[in-house]
């Protein structure tokens, strides 16, 4: 089965925690700190591999944590920092934030490489904090955690013409004359289910990629049929051929159809109304063919080029690849991203560093600042919370605790750490 979906959970590998260390030489006396700084955490990181072409790998495995830095070490060695976790991604996978559906990031090209979870800095050892104050300081800093995450991984096959149409109208037995691809072929609706790529060789140094897109239906735009996984997969062609049963072998009408496929592509994404398309009207060898081509040559023809084919003999589709490989070479190249879901607007505010409540009978300070902080001093260590404190002092934390109402003896909560606040 071809996947072309998947979501996983990633995490970049925490920071080692920093040593404290003192030197212990026999002729050295008072040899001062000596702890050792930790290791930063491995990042986890996707590549674009051209030689994947599906996301079938992401089935079996869904979660991807890179390793943790080595702690920092006496004698004021440093800590090893982890190696950087490579998960390899199929060309044209666009990658999103499952909660948002914000895209991180687009592969185009093989090799590219994006950081979707950076590793946490290794915190400092004892030996950062001394100074003429404090010759032998007991503070080391622990490691910052890694980045995480949940993403959604789409794949869009990279093609440059994508055949289209409803069930049953032979583009699979079209994709099977002009290419190697061996599709399945059968005389009933959704005969393919998956994707089929195709490459088109004419002359020497001309050819093309060409994608079968399984059948649409009407309501495909708004999920109907899988037509999400199948819509996707246009996003990126250059040039559609639109495939229709000019016989109307099943009491359909050639010209409805055209409308309706037309509406479902512009309603998932309307770009792709403007995409070039050239009609092809199969099954010329069938009765009412030729009545049918005429009214979509007087309806349409201003419109779209019409080209009429027999898929079963082959006939026409020689003329139809040289011209399809001629409209290709005047098309400009697409930009990687064609869908205004991959458009942000980021807009940058000043976020407080601290936020104060009072509740339960004491004073609760959170932010982004103070839970770093707390996350990087070892609470255990005397010296370590002075430390904090007086940080807490420099960002202004006493004063808009003095403010908010605070007074002598009043419990402060900050993370884990409780304490009496004294004005």
């Amino acid at each position: 089965m071809f996947y072309d979906y998947a979501r996983v959970y990633v995490k970049g590998g925490d920071g080692g925690n920093g040593m404290i260390a003192f030197r212990r030489e026999k002729y050295v006396p008072e040899g001062g700190p000596a702890g050792g700084d930790g290791g930063k955490g491995g990042s986890v990181i996707f590549v674009a591999d051209e030689g994947l072409h599906t996301l079938v790998d992401f089935r079996y495995k869904r979660h991807f944590k890179a390793d943790k830095g080595e702690n920092g070490k006496s004698k004021s060695m440093h800590g090893r920092h982890a190696e950087d976790m490579l998960v390899r991604v199929p060309v044209g996978t666009v990658v999103k934030e499952a909660e948002t559906k914000n895209v991180v990031v687009d592969f185009v090209e093989h090799g590219q490489q994006y950081v979707v979870a950076a590793g946490g800095r290794g915190g400092r050892g004892n030996k950062r904090f001394a100074s003429n104050t404090n010759k032998a300081p007991q503070i080391a800093e622990n490691g910052d955690p890694g980045g995480e995450m949940w993403l959604e991984l789409e794949l869009k096959l990279l093609a440059d013409v994508g055949l289209i149409g409803f069930p049953n109208v032979g583009k699979s037995t079209i994709i099977s004359h002009v290419s190697a691809a061996k599709p399945k072929i059968a005389d009933y609706h959704f005969t393919t289910i998956d994707p089929n790529l195709g490459v088109v060789r004419l002359n020497e140094g001309e050819s093309f990629v060409l994608v079968d897109i399984p059948g649409l239906i009407e309501g495909a735009s708004a999920g109907a049929g899988l037509g999400h996984r199948f819509l996707r997969h246009i996003e990126r062609t250059r040039l559609l051929l639109h495939v229709v049963d000019a016989s109307g072998s099943e009491g359909r009408d050639p010209l409805e159809d055209i409308d309706l496929i037309n509406g479902e592509l512009e309603k998932y994404n309307p770009i792709l109304k403007e995409r070039k398309q050239i009609l092809v009207a199969n099954k010329i060898d069938l009765p009412n063919a030729e009545e049918n081509i005429q009214r979509m040559q007087k309806e349409l023809g201003e419109r779209y080029e019409i080209y009429a084919v027999s898929a079963v003999t082959g006939k026409g589709l020689d003329e139809l690849m040289y011209r399809t490989f001629g409209i290709l070479k005047e098309l400009p190249s697409l930009p990687p991203v064609t869908s205004d879901e991959a458009i942000r607007v980021v807009k940058v505010e000043k976020e407080e560093p601290f936020i104060i409540n009072y509740e339960d009978d004491r004073w609760v300070v959170t932010g982004p600042e103070p839970d770093r902080l707390m996350r990087k001093m070892n609470l255990s260590n005397e010296e370590a919370i002075k430390r904090l404190l007086v940080i807490f002092r420099r960002m202004g934390l006493e004063k808009a605790l003095r403010e908010a109402g605070a007074k002598d003896g009043d419990t402060v909560r900050i993370s884990e750490l409780e304490f009496d606040f004294l004005d």
